[in-house]
């Protein structure tokens, strides 16, 4: 018997209301010998996600790892979004094994969870592999990590594939948040944040909207 087909979102896909995201030791030491990809790349992805993810209400956990004493503080692209929220510092690499983030998992009450952070291979690989054998689902944002070397996380990512977690981009991340252009009223702060952040996308709508007054959806 053939299947049908209705005009709704498949299960996969992530809306506002489904999920968490968790931001992972975006700090300057890690910051440091991170080479997968550049400073301002992943800080820029960085910024991108964090927006959309206060934008559209979507609960976030800050943890970072020896803040006081060896990282440094979290970028100033995250916490800028998230103004007064805690961060959840850490001794352990494993962000699932410290009791303070899985009390923040347990309240928040999501069982999809979206990750990005650095490293790919340590900090991110812990805890969606755990995430996953507790029965969660795993996102992780693919440019919005970082490691030592490409082949650092290239094999972290494809591991964690292996295993069942969901790869995506930070401007997939947003254009899935907002998903049809008919929702007005997310429709010019999504555009706004591709326009800052979201890179040669960005410029097309600006482009657009400045040479022509156009808009996707007719807006």
């Amino acid at each position: 018997m053939p299947a049908t087909a209705t005009p709704t979102p498949g299960s996969l896909l992530i809306s506002p209301t489904d999920h968490a995201l968790v931001l992972i030791d975006f700090q300057s030491q890690m910051a440091f010998a991170t080479q997968s990809i550049d400073a301002v790349s992943l800080r820029n992805n960085a910024a991108l996600i964090s927006r959309a993810a206060k934008g559209f209400g979507v609960p976030t956990i800050l943890t970072t790892v020896a803040e006081k004493s060896f990282s440094g503080p979290m970028f100033s692209e995250i916490t800028e979004a998230f103004p007064g929220q805690q961060m959840l510092d850490r001794t352990s690499m494993n962000t699932w094994e410290d009791a303070a983030v899985i009390e923040e998992v347990n309240r928040i009450g999501k069982s999809r969870l979206v990750f990005a952070g650095l490293w790919t291979s340590v900090c991110i690989v812990g805890p969606t592999l755990s995430a996953l054998d507790q029965g969660f689902e795993a996102y992780v944002i693919a440019d919005a990590c970082g490691d030592v070397s490409d082949e650092a996380h290239q094999r972290a990512m494809e591991r964690m594939i292996q295993a069942g977690v969901r790869p995506m981009t930070s401007l997939q991340y947003l254009l899935e948040l907002q998903r049809d252009w008919a929702r007005t009223e997310t429709y010019e702060f999504t555009t706004g944040v591709a326009k800052q952040y979201g890179g040669a996308y960005g410029l097309g709508v600006t482009y657009a909207k400045t040479m022509f007054g156009a808009s996707e959806g007719g807006h």
